[in-house]
């Protein structure tokens, strides 16, 4: 600030300073001299009151008769001589006035000097006042965000849901606390720490406690700073960025997102002279080249670990990987009651029985599930955030947001509740298929019907029978369509069940070796994109004759589960009634009343939440299709 105001005194100096050098240059020989119009003048001359005049220029300065003196400008009159001669007035004439060689030198000069100035002005200003970060002559430094020690607040304790992650990195602390205990036994604490794990599970959160709980200083950056359009920037930050850091050791520094410059070397069009490619090798010799880093630990963290370089991975640099997944049963109970801590919960509010309903969320989105709750409690005028209002933020999160403007004919609400009810019969009878949890034909999102279907615990991979029921559930919208109001009035509402069926068989023969015919061999084709590390060159792994055997076997589990969710509804058809009347009834309804009607008995009213049913004691989750190694998300089968 103090060096903006001296600028702005500079140059209100150097402007005053001119024009009082003009001011003096043109100022008029006598401060007796007074401007006259030429017609006074030419009324005086008449009278004979004029003595003498000096013509210089268009600038006619005289003396009268009594001494005064006086000051005209000369229009370009022709006979003012033969009048001043007439009246016999002394005649003087003086050559072009012109300007001193100081002041000659001023002018010729002053454009430059003006943009001097102003490439001085724009040179400080870029370069951040001499000391910024963001100038043209800082590019090479470092753009992390440094935390002295004690600043970061965040502790463990504030982290919940990652126990084994916690315990992973709870050495980080011991050794910054204490580093004799474990140099004195010859051991070595690793250099890095990579934090793997899906979007949204505290890996930037676990870092930050760790900092927090060791209370050491805190380099925090992100992957995409080091890169810039101009070659060797992000070698200088990070060469800079360590420097920093050896003088604060012991430290951490926390790089997220490391896959901006982390990926794999050679990969893509770039070349080995790419700047991002710079960058990693800069980054590999800093973490474990010649010179060493003593005290000084990073933490990365990515979610997409598969396309990080092998010499980063290696012992020596990440030494150790920490996944962070998505939170179980207990952890995400914990999760919560953090959150609820900031919001006045009300006493119908159990913390486990939310969380047996949302597996598969990780943190942030049971972080957003808790303000969705006290929103939707505020809207009410509620002073507590009560059980049912949790029911509805999960409902929005899971399902979308309720488009009650949206006005549907009779006709397109009886198909749409034709629809959802053919999902739930058919995924109520087929073999271990996922309880449902509600149907509704209110609009949702982008769907005109929404079927939900929970299990009724965390899932981590499925079986053969399971991802087959799926399918059935899945066309059995369709197949209601068909069966009810014929062929030719089938809508396109099944659009998107139609695709999820097809990945799922095609899964199924090419990626999880779930075919009889085909056996346990990968016939998927390598799809990655090869600026995420792949290769440039892609091979094909089938025989033209192996793709016609695998979409012979796709068509054969597509067409067995059709058939089968075909005869369903047919040996089922009064329920599939009663089931779309109650939803053009009542527009949505839950668990309880599916049960009723599936067991034949009179169906009870909803709750007076609009069908919101409070979980039961086994709770619900959420899983989907593919057995990965995290949770999928929930099972929502829409109507668009």
């Amino acid at each position: 600030m103090n060096a903006k105001i001296l600028n702005i005194l500079l140059w209100v100096a150097v402007t005053f300073w001119l024009v009082m050098m003009l001011n003096s240059m043109t100022s008029p020989e006598n401060i007796e001299s007074r401007s006259l119009s030429y017609s006074q003048f030419l009324q005086e001359l008449t009278d004979g009151s004029i003595r003498e005049v000096t013509i210089q220029d268009q600038t006619v300065k005289g003396v009268r008769t009594d001494g005064s003196r006086f000051e005209t400008f000369d229009p370009g009159d022709p006979g003012l001589i033969g009048d001043l001669l007439k009246q016999s007035v002394t005649i003087r004439a003086e050559p072009p006035s012109s300007p001193s060689i100081f002041m000659q030198l001023v002018l010729a000069w002053l454009p430059f000097l003006l943009l001097a100035g102003v490439w001085v002005w724009l040179m400080r200003r870029s370069a951040g006042g001499g000391g910024g970060a963001g100038g043209i002559f800082n590019f090479g430094k470092s753009r992390a965000r440094q935390h002295a020690e004690g600043e970061v607040k965040v502790t463990l304790r504030d982290v919940a849901g990652v126990e084994e992650a916690k315990e992973e990195v709870g050495e980080l602390v011991d050794f910054l606390r204490n580093p004799a205990k474990f140099t004195n036994l010859g051991g070595r604490i690793p250099r890095g720490v990579l934090m793997v794990g899906p979007p949204g599970t505290g890996k930037t959160l676990l870092a930050r406690a760790i900092a927090g709980e060791a209370k050491v200083p805190f380099f925090s950056i992100s992957g995409s700073d080091f890169v810039e359009m101009f070659v060797g920037v992000g070698a200088s930050r990070v060469r800079d960025l360590f420097e920093q850091a050896k003088k604060s050791a012991p430290c951490i520094i926390f790089i997220d997102e490391i896959d901006a410059v982390g990926r794999k070397r050679g990969a893509g069009l770039g070349g080995g002279h790419d700047e991002r490619e710079q960058t990693l090798n800069q980054l590999l010799v800093e973490m474990d080249g010649f010179t060493g880093n003593e005290g000084v630990i990073v933490i990365a963290a990515t979610n997409r670990a598969d396309v990080l370089d092998p010499a980063l991975l290696r012992p020596g640099r990440f030494d150790r990987q920490v996944v962070v997944g998505l939170p179980d049963l207990a952890g995400r109970a914990a999760i919560l009651e953090v959150h609820m801590r900031k919001v006045p919960i009300a006493d119908d509010v159990d913390a486990r029985t939310i969380a047996r309903g949302t597996p598969g969320f990780s943190g942030a989105d049971l972080a957003n599930l808790v303000n969705e709750a006290a929103l939707f409690a505020a809207r009410a005028g509620d002073t507590e955030v009560a059980m049912a209002m949790f029911e509805k933020a999960k409902d929005k999160i899971m399902m979308g947001a309720e488009r009650r403007s949206i006005v549907m004919s009779e006709s397109e609400k009886k198909l749409t509740a034709y629809h959802e009810a053919g999902h739930v019969i058919v995924g109520r009878l087929v073999p271990e298929h996922d309880p449902v949890h509600k149907v509704s034909i209110i609009p949702r999102g982008r769907a005109l019907g929404v079927t939900m279907f929970l299990p009724e615990r965390d899932r981590y991979s499925m079986s053969k029978r399971q991802l087959e029921s799926q399918i059935s559930s899945l066309f059995g919208g369709r197949l209601a369509e068909e069966i009810i109001f014929g062929p030719e009035h089938v809508t396109t509402g099944a659009s998107n069940d139609i695709e999820r069926t097809t990945d799922i068989a095609r899964n199924m023969v090419t990626r999880f070796g779930l075919s009889d015919h085909l056996g346990p061999l990968a016939y998927a084709e390598d799809e990655g994109e090869v600026f995420l590390g792949r290769s440039v060159t892609q091979h094909r792994q089938v025989s033209p004759e192996t793709a016609q055997a695998i979409d012979k076997e796709v068509r054969i589990i597509i067409d067995r589960n059709y058939q089968r969710a075909k005869r369903l509804l047919d040996e089922n058809m009064d329920k599939l009634h009663t089931m779309a009347e109650a939803l053009l009834k009542f527009e949505t309804i839950d668990r309880n009343q599916i049960d009723d009607i599936m067991n034949g008995r009179p169906m009870r009213e909803p709750d007076d939440d609009g069908g919101h049913s409070k979980p039961k004691a086994d709770g619900e989750s959420s899983a989907a299709q593919g057995g990965g190694a995290h949770k999928p998300p929930p099972i929502v089968i829409d109507s668009i």
